[in-house]
């Protein structure tokens, strides 16, 4: 665990295989520091980081590991749980993932005896993205290359079932409004629907292929953003269906689009793993280049601290952590 320079990763914890996906729990858990979640080839790891940005007495980064669940395939995506608590009695750890059986798996963990998982079938094609409703945490959403989005009860009941025109690439639910649900398609359009009717009520088009990846910023729920092609796109969705500003990122396309969480101008974009060193690009909406480039040989996914200026990518047997200008 080192500080490197600024170009490379602030900061690196070394794990035990290739990490395929990276998540920081986006809901208040408790003091115990921020918890973590990565996927490798058959496991996850829950994790705690605290970081020298928010706690005087750490020096870099303090990463605990709390348990590894054995997953037994490939993890390709993974959501928290609002319900996840390390300051609970006993404590509570809830999340889902995405594998490459095409199966969602609900886990659910006191970090003691209670270690249990539930499976969820339904998607006939690659799972691409999952979230929880985060309210109560009592639904998942998921999109699939079979052109479905689908909403499942913890009980693995299907409680909603939308047709797309292409692969699911991406799914964002509304952190107030707990009916309203994003679906971006890999054929640039991103759809809004309404969980009570079921309908459609907004869309938007990137006017280019293929999407990869799209994200609703938290902080500033009318800003929609995503990679295209080798391009970054933002809406205000208020304003226009089509992006008000796009640039092109990375030569050999782009992967990922995260929004930061403290900040509505603050966003990630990575390409793809393994193409060329610089993965990593964080963008501020005020800055025509990008206000950092993180090299990492290999990246995969990409998540955001709940409440810091730092983003995460997995690696090869390592996580990296880059810490950014808000």
């Amino acid at each position: 665990m080192k500080q490197d320079s600024s170009r490379n990763a602030a900061y690196v914890v070394d794990c035990e295989d290739y990490v395929h996906v990276v998540e920081f729990n986006p809901f208040e858990c408790g003091d115990e520091g921020t918890l973590i979640a990565y996927g490798g080839n058959n496991y996850v790891v829950i994790g705690t980081c605290r970081f020298q940005e928010e706690e005087a007495e750490v020096e870099g980064i303090l990463y605990k590991t709390l348990r590894t669940f054995h997953h037994g395939i490939r993890v390709d995506a993974i959501a928290w749980s609002p319900e996840s608590r390390v300051d609970a009695l006993p404590p509570q750890i809830r999340f889902c993932t995405a594998a490459a059986d095409r199966k969602l798996r609900v886990f659910s963990s006191d970090l003691q005896d209670k270690n249990e998982y539930k499976v969820i079938e339904g998607h006939s094609d690659y799972i691409n993205d999952l979230v929880f409703a985060p309210k109560d945490g009592q639904e998942v959403a998921s999109v699939s290359d079979d052109h479905t989005c689908r909403v499942w009860d913890l009980e693995g009941n299907q409680k909603a079932h939308f047709v797309l025109r292409s692969p699911g690439m991406s799914v964002c639910w509304h952190p107030e409004e707990a009916f309203k649900l994003m679906v971006a398609e890999k054929n640039g359009i991103i759809r809004f629907y309404d969980l009570v009717t079921q309908q459609a009520i907004l869309s938007l088009d990137c006017e280019q292929m293929p999407l990869m990846s799209a994200h609703w910023c938290l902080r500033n729920t009318f800003k929609v953003g995503a990679v295209a092609g080798n391009d970054w796109l933002v809406w205000d969705i208020t304003r226009s269906s089509y992006p008000q500003d796009k640039r092109p990122v990375h030569m050999d396309r782009a992967r990922l689009f995260r929004w930061s969480t403290v900040n509505e101008n603050l966003f990630a974009t990575t390409g793809y793993p393994g193409k060329v060193p610089s993965q990593l690009l964080v963008h501020h909406l005020g800055h025509p280049q990008p206000i950092l480039i993180g090299s990492a040989s290999v990246g995969s996914g990409l998540s955001w601290h709940r409440t810091l200026p730092l983003c995460a990518i997995g690696g090869d047997h390592k996580l990296l952590f880059w810490v950014t200008e808000t």
